[in-house]
């Protein structure tokens, strides 16, 4: 006798869902585990040829159905308008958004003034303002999810501590936690999650210029399990805040780091 002793789900099969930054790194672990438990998936990024790749990896895989590809700068609010639009033609509807794309820019007090607003507003409207956009766009589409919509916002542990000369990237995502924060309060009584994922170090594209040895200097002195993290262990957390049975747990902000924010020696 096999019957189930619980009543939630923990499935996503046919669930469908949006991943920005999806090219690459977390957004591409993302999109291929999404896809992996049986979610279709809009592999949306800025790379043409990006898309492109994680399109063809994931229908190798699990068929044409499972994945359709939408190259989009996320900055540009009529291209987002237009992307959001095809992936609801496409799927005829949306259940999970996952706002992943991000940029690292050099913002430093001591930088050129025209060089510092320029990396400025870049950063804000990829980081943060497309962040906002999106959930709007989206918005209702995710009421009308069956088990209700899921908004996962991807930060970083630069919203919690900081590095010198990244002004611009720090205060995107500390804008991003509190984004969270607010739309999880308004969104949660129209049947819509808001979630915050705040990876620490990991290795995509954004750490790969660092040195392995400087990576592992760096994780022996203040991160506790002494390793960087990979892509797909941020993605399995996304995952596990878009399950069905996941629907009391809204506004969190939680960091993906091996303990390095609470290390205090």
């Amino acid at each position: 006798m096999s019957t189930r002793l619980t009543r939630l789900s923990r499935s996503v099969a046919g669930r469908r869902v949006l991943v920005t930054g999806a090219a690459s790194g977390m957004g591409r672990s993302t999109a291929h585990l999404f896809a992996d438990e049986g979610a279709r998936v809009a592999v949306v990024d800025v790379s043409a040829a990006g898309v492109a790749a994680v399109v063809a990896e994931i229908r190798y895989v699990h068929g044409h159905a499972a994945a359709t590809g939408f190259v989009c700068d996320v900055a540009d609010h009529d291209a987002l308008r237009t992307t959001v639009a095809a992936v609801v033609a496409a799927f005829g509807g949306l259940d999970v958004l996952v706002n992943n794309a991000g940029i690292s820019l050099l913002t430093s007090a001591f930088q050129d003034e025209d060089e510092y607003e320029a990396s400025w507003a870049r950063t804000l409207a990829v980081n943060l303002t497309a962040y906002s956009r999106l959930v709007r766009l989206c918005l209702p589409f995710l009421r009308e999810a069956p088990g209700g919509g899921r908004v996962v916002n991807i930060a970083s542990t630069e919203a919690i501590v900081a590095t010198a000369g990244l002004a611009a990237y720090s205060a995107s995502k500390a804008g991003v936690t509190g984004l969270t924060r607010s739309l999880a309060v308004e969104l949660g009584r129209v049947g819509v999650t808001v979630n915050c994922i705040c990876p620490g170090p990991i290795n995509t594209g954004m750490t790969e210029a660092i040195p392995d040895e400087g990576k592992q200097t760096y994780a022996r002195r203040r991160v506790p399990v002494r390793r960087y993290g990979e892509p797909e262990e941020v993605a399995h957390i996304t995952l596990s805040l878009c399950l069905p049975a996941s629907g009391y747990l809204n506004g969190a902000v939680i960091p993906v780091d091996g303990g390095m924010t609470v290390r205090h020696t």
